[in-house]
C-alpha cells in the first residue's frame, strides 16, 4: 500500500475511531464505531447501540451495514469498504461476509477488545463445535418439514438470490 493509499484509508479509519470515542460520551453503547465507504464517500455510519436500544445485535458494524444498505437501496455492499474501530466479533464478521463488501479494515484487535472487557474468545471456541456439543444446548426438530420450504425456494421463479 503506497503512502497516498494509506492516507486515504486513514481518513475513514479516523472517522470510525471518532464515532467510537463519541459513543462513550453519548452513553448509547460500547466504544465501537464503523463506516461504510463507496467510491471514496461514506455511505453508512454506525456506533454500538446495544445498551440504548436493548438490541444485542446493534453492534457498530451491523448498524453501519444497515445504514449503508438503506442508503444504497440494496441488500449487498458490492464495491464498498468497511472501516471499523475494532476487529469484528463473530456476529459482525458474519454480517460483513453476508453484505459482501470488497474490503474490511479494522484498528484495534480482538485481544485489545478483550483487555477492555469485550472478550469474544468464548464464542469463537463454541462456533466450530457440533450444535449438540455447545454450551447452548441445541436440538434439531422438524427438519423434513423445514426442508420442504427450501425445496419451494429452489423451485421458485420469484426468488432474489443472495
Amino acid at each position: 500500500m503506497d503512502k497516498r493509499n494509506l492516507q486515504y484509508h486513514e481518513i475513514f479509519m479516523e472517522e470510525a475511531i471518532k464515532l467510537a470515542a463519541s459513543n462513550l460520551t453519548s452513553g448509547n453503547g460500547g466504544p465501537f464505531g464503523a463506516v461504510v465507504v463507496k467510491d471514496g464517500k461514506i455511505i453508512g455510519r454506525g456506533v454500538n447501540l446495544v445498551t440504548s436500544s436493548n438490541d444485542p445485535t446493534a453492534h457498530a458494524e451491523v448498524v453501519a451495514i444497515r445504514d449503508a444498505c438503506k442508503n444504497l437501496k440494496s441488500f449487498q455492499l458490492d464495491g464498498c469498504e468497511i472501516y471499523t474501530s475494532c476487529e469484528p466479533c463473530p456476529m459482525c464478521l458474519g454480517a460483513i461476509y453476508w453484505a459482501r463488501p470488497s474490503q474490511l479494515y479494522f484498528a484495534a484487535s480482538r485481544d485489545d477488545a478483550a483487555h477492555a472487557g469485550f472478550d469474544d474468545s468464548y464464542i469463537y471456541k463454541q462456533i466450530p463445535l457440533k450444535p449438540t456439543d455447545r454450551d447452548l444446548k441445541s436440538l434439531q426438530i422438524m427438519q423434513s418439514e423445514s426442508v420442504k420450504v427450501f425445496k419451494l425456494w429452489i423451485e421458485s421463479e420469484q426468488k432474489i438470490p443472495y
